[in-house]
């Protein structure tokens, strides 16, 4: 092949000078050879590209893989009154799948591989068995799927060793203060700040006499403690308490919605003057029955009808779309709030091993809990986690069942520092002492 240069020599030149004629020979090759290259082929060049993979992988033995493990305890739940809260399969466990996504498209960048391994545990089954198994595994980092007493059961068990435990599902409140845990992370949101973000929004729409039905169960009593706290601290009026004695039947019978159309509305009838009523009805065994069913034509919120929470499906301010989108291509089904906090878990160590630089333990662990994390949320500001409990400060929303319809802080609820922390345990009147 032959390759001309494209300048022409004068004649003087072309005809005379010989070495202008060679280095003019030796130009045009060099550009050839590097055309020829540019023009090779990816997989010439990189050496590592299989056929069909859209991207070359990072290279052998430079990659840090970070394990995070998925801990699941099963438990004993009373059906749902309605079929469409029946919990998904996966729950949790696709947010947790998602996110890690997430954080190995940046870890292509930062040479960094995130996995996941999921330990379901039996009703009755040995949690702390599980977490063995998953920390002799290498699992530093442990989502934790499970009730209150069961995750300070695991919190004792992993003490003194390089293990950090989130909290994605239990909102017990003691969880964050008197049996708080050094070695624990809240990304669930626990009762004091649902509660808290429920009186702000009611406060703000001057709906401030509550009526107030309770459960007998013991997760009624402390989220109506919650509440109560909530009405001091943001100027709402509980009038009255009244408790719901029966507990779940046969509540789907032929004959159900008739009794029920019947029961709410004596079973409200007679209650001094109020704006709002306010269930404490964790376990669903009345509180769904009530809209539309009082004897007063009253709106109806807490665990029932405008109830507060760290994400709804139709959520879609601040980017949440793309998420949504994302999440029921992936999980075929609506995000939920406990996908999503399973989600900001995975992401929060997603976001420090990467801007620690480092897959290690201590950098990891230390970054986290800095002032320099930050993790963009879908929430309108970046959320962090307390220093004092160990509690991801956040905005909740505020929801009915089809349609978001605030986000609390509310506008006028201030605070020295940061608005979000008018939610929940404020620093100075915590009882947080690390064990």
């Amino acid at each position: 092949m032959q390759f001309r240069h494209h300048q022409q020599p004068t004649g003087a030149q072309s005809a005379q000078d010989p070495g202008a004629r060679k280095f003019c020979w030796r130009f045009t090759q060099a550009i050839c050879i590097a055309l020829v290259l540019l023009a090779a082929p990816l997989p010439l060049l990189a050496g590592t590209q299989g056929e069909g993979e859209a991207e070359p992988p990072p290279q052998a033995g430079v990659l840090t893989t970070v394990p995070i493990g998925y801990l699941k305890q099963e438990v004993k739940r009373v059906i749902p009154l309605s079929r469409l809260n029946v919990e998904p399969e996966d729950l949790g466990i696709a947010g947790a799948e998602i996110a890690l996504k997430d954080n190995n498209t940046t870890g292509r960048f930062t040479k960094q591989q995130f996995t996941l391994e999921v330990e379901r545990v039996p009703v009755g089954g040995d949690a702390v068995r599980a977490l063995e198994t998953l920390v002799e595994s290498g699992h530093h980092y442990v989502l934790v799927d499970a009730p209150a007493e069961t995750l300070l059961r695991l919190s004792d068990a992993a003490k003194g060793k390089d293990v950090l435990l989130f909290n994605v599902r239990a909102t017990d409140v003691s969880l964050r203060q008197e049996d708080c845990r050094a070695n624990v992370l809240h990304t669930a949101p626990d009762r004091a700040m649902l509660a808290d973000a429920l009186a702000q929004y009611l406060v703000w729409k001057k709906w401030q006499r509550w009526l107030v039905v309770k459960g007998v169960f013991p997760e009624d009593v402390a989220y109506l403690d919650a509440l109560r706290r909530a009405a001091k601290r943001f100027g709402g009026t509980i009038v009255e308490e009244r408790e719901y004695k029966e507990t779940p039947g046969a509540r789907r019978s032929d004959s159900g919605q008739q009794q029920i159309q019947q029961q709410m509305p004596i079973f409200t009838q007679g209650a001094p003057s109020y704006d709002v009523v306010i269930v404490a009805d964790e376990k669903e065994v009345f509180g769904p029955y009530l809209p539309y069913r009082t004897w007063d034509p009253r709106p109806v919120a807490g665990t029932a009808g405008l109830q507060a929470m760290s994400w709804h499906p139709a959520h879609e301010q601040w980017g949440a779309t793309q998420m949504q989108n994302r999440f029921q291509r992936f999980a075929k089904r609506f995000m939920l709030p406990l996908d999503y906090q399973a989600w900001v878990a995975v992401r929060a160590v997603g976001e420090s091993a990467s801007r620690a630089g480092s897959g290690d333990f201590a950098p990891v662990n230390a970054f986290l809990r800095g002032d320099e994390f930050g993790l963009a949320a879908f929430k309108g500001q970046k959320v962090t986690f307390r220093s004092w409990d160990g509690q991801l400060r956040q905005p909740i929303i505020i929801a009915g069942p089809d349609l978001p319809v605030s986000v609390s802080p509310q506008e006028g609820f201030l605070h020295e520092h940061a608005e979000v922390d008018t939610l929940g345990i404020d620093q100075p009147e915590t009882k947080c002492k690390f064990q």
